[in-house]
């Protein structure tokens, strides 16, 4: 029987099984393209109306968020290279016949070198219209590899280390709210204190997400 992937919250995709499985067990996931990932199970969540299991789970692998965000800067990387180096082999080509027409000789019209004049001058600016393209092919990659980038140390709820990650950013944002409500004249603006709660309150619920993903489970 096939596991399946099933996403349980935002980030977070856990296995849909028809077996019941135990802590530490290895098994094949396959995502919606066919894809089989040997996963190891961590937590049993619940079982289904249908009467599938569903447990959390992490690659074998070792693939998770962050090393899928250094792949993809790696990638793209791979493209911004390859991008440059053609720009530049456009540009290297773009030089024939440089020597005769830094001289800027005329064209020659009617003159048997009228055609070769005309097709070098063609020629060196196609390459260089090629060269501005692939140039900027490159320059484009850039965002895509500083949005990566600032995503290789990401921890979200589909990782095990997002449980210790959210017990120390709920003390953080407990203490900001508690110096914001004994310190008045700390307030940036009249929602400061709100918004110190809601932080405080959104912090926990993903605790809590993290403890049943990530945490002792009593129901295994």
């Amino acid at each position: 029987m096939t596991n399946t992937y099933v996403k349980y919250c935002p980030n977070v995709f856990v296995a849909k099984c028809k077996e019941q499985h135990k802590k530490g067990d290895i098994i094949p996931v396959t995502t919606k393209r066919g894809k089989e990932n040997d996963s190891i199970v961590h937590n049993f969540l619940f079982q289904g109306k249908s009467g599938y299991y569903y447990y959390s789970i992490t690659r074998a692998d070792g693939m998770n968020a962050q090393e899928y965000a250094k792949k993809r800067v790696e990638k793209f990387k791979g493209h911004q290279s390859n991008a440059e180096k053609k720009s530049n082999e456009y540009w290297q080509k773009s030089n024939e016949g440089a020597d005769f027409l830094r001289l800027a000789e005329p064209i020659k019209i009617g003159h048997h070198s009228e055609k070769r004049h005309r097709a070098l001058i063609e020629r060196n600016a196609n390459r260089m219209e090629n060269c501005v393209k692939w140039s900027n092919k490159a320059e484009s990659y850039e965002d895509r590899i500083d949005y990566w980038e600032s995503r290789k140390d990401i921890i979200n709820l589909s990782m095990p280390e997002s449980l210790e990650f959210y017990e120390i950013e709920l003390e953080k944002v407990t203490a900001e709210h508690k110096d914001l409500k004994d310190n008045p004249e700390k307030r940036d603006h009249a929602f400061s204190l709100t918004y110190a709660k809601k932080a405080v309150n959104e912090t926990a619920k993903k605790l809590k997400t993290a403890k049943k993903l990530w945490g002792d489970n009593e129901n295994e």
